[in-house]
């Protein structure tokens, strides 16, 4: 497990405004959080360079684009040791209509989250996925009827070390 970064509350109020709109210029970032805008590039650039900020990225509405069923995958393996793992997780970090896999405790060993057209979709995306993979023992599709929430926001609140 990876160690946390070191981040001060400067850090923090930069990701946070980041979080809200990462098209937010650096100019109006630095008069948010009392710092030059040059020292809010730089901290970006450290923050992005560390892995701090992973992506910038556009969050879409899947119903817009043509993805309106979200469908929660729960995969039950016969056996967890990464051999047997590797093409499965191989398969899953391919398929663009994936957009997030967890390994999980509990009953499931993964649990997937996925977006796709129809349901015709979602068969042929569950039959790449684990079509032909002895080392699958069953899955559970949980098909989403609303969405009440959705985001990538991580809550920095409770993160802000004594600085």
């Amino acid at each position: 497990m990876a160690t946390p970064a070191a981040l001060d509350r400067f850090d923090l109020a930069i990701l946070d405004i980041l979080q809200a709109d990462n098209t937010t210029p650096q100019r109006a970032i630095a008069q948010a959080v009392n710092l030059s805008a040059p020292a809010v590039q730089r901290r970006i650039q450290r923050l992005k360079d560390s892995g701090v900020i992973r992506a910038n990225v556009a969050v879409l509405d899947p119903v817009k684009v043509g993805k309106p069923l979200t469908i929660v995958l729960e995969v039950h393996l016969d056996n967890e040791r990464p051999d047997r793992t590797a093409p499965l997780r191989a398969r899953i970090a391919a398929e663009d209509a994936v957009q997030q896999c967890y390994s999980v405790t509990g009953e499931a060993d993964y649990l997937l989250v996925v977006n796709v057209a129809s349901m015709a979709d979602y068969e042929a995306l569950t039959r790449r996925l684990f079509e032909g993979d002895d080392n699958i023992k069953r899955f559970r599709t949980s098909v989403a009827l609303a969405s009440l929430k959705t985001g990538l926001r991580v809550p920095l609140d409770s993160a802000a070390p004594a600085a």
